[in-house]
């Protein structure tokens, strides 16, 4: 847990109510550790056993830690994880996994925040990743919560393009609060760029 935090993680982390946070695809913990540190209870999951063995040793009582494997598909432990409005916030970043993106934002709570940070289109003249499969295409996190009918998503910040740090990369972040549906349900037009 010694790397640094993601700058935008800490710019919008004090947007998060209380509740429980889930860190996903939490790898060594930096976010989890950083999170429980300002008082919040956080859900590491990951599917690396040592990665979690390690958030575990360091013995903060505010973090819990559950292996699940993300990308098998459907299955008991997916479910059980992403229960309906169960979070006060979801923190992603430096993972993308498609399929999962209808089952995060539901399980993000009202007036519960959206954090997610990932690698865009342009990255492969970067390095790794530069498969499309996990690069963000231009305005995806973007058009992912207007096309959320669950929720109605009111965008605190976006951005996407080149970051110099800590490495270069093209990213795309997002920073988003689940509102209480509109009357009738969320229709894609509700999405509010502030």
């Amino acid at each position: 847990m010694i790397n640094s935090i993601s700058p935008w993680v800490a710019r919008f982390g004090g947007l998060i109510p209380a509740g429980t946070v889930l860190d996903l695809a939490c790898g060594n913990g930096r976010h989890a550790l950083w999170l429980a540190q300002r008082g919040l209870q956080v859900l590491a999951v990951d599917r690396n056993p040592e990665l979690l063995a390690e958030i575990d040793a360091a013995g903060i009582t505010d973090i819990a830690t559950q292996q699940i494997e993300l990308e098998a598909g459907p299955s008991d432990a997916l479910a059980a994880l992403f229960q309906a409005h169960r979070f006060s916030a979801v923190v992603v970043t430096n993972y993308l996994h498609r399929p999962l993106f209808p089952a995060i934002l539901e399980s993000v709570a009202k007036q519960g925040v959206l954090l997610y940070e990932t690698f865009a289109a342009g990255n492969e003249q970067f390095g790794k990743p530069s498969n499309p499969d996990f690069l963000l295409q231009p305005g995806e996190l973007l058009a992912l919560l207007a096309a959320d009918t669950a929720g109605n998503w009111r965008v605190v910040a976006f951005e996407d393009g080149f970051a110099d740090g800590p490495k270069p990369a093209m990213v795309q972040r997002i920073c988003a609060i689940k509102c209480a549906a509109e009357q009738g349900g969320a229709a894609a037009s509700s999405l509010r760029i502030a």
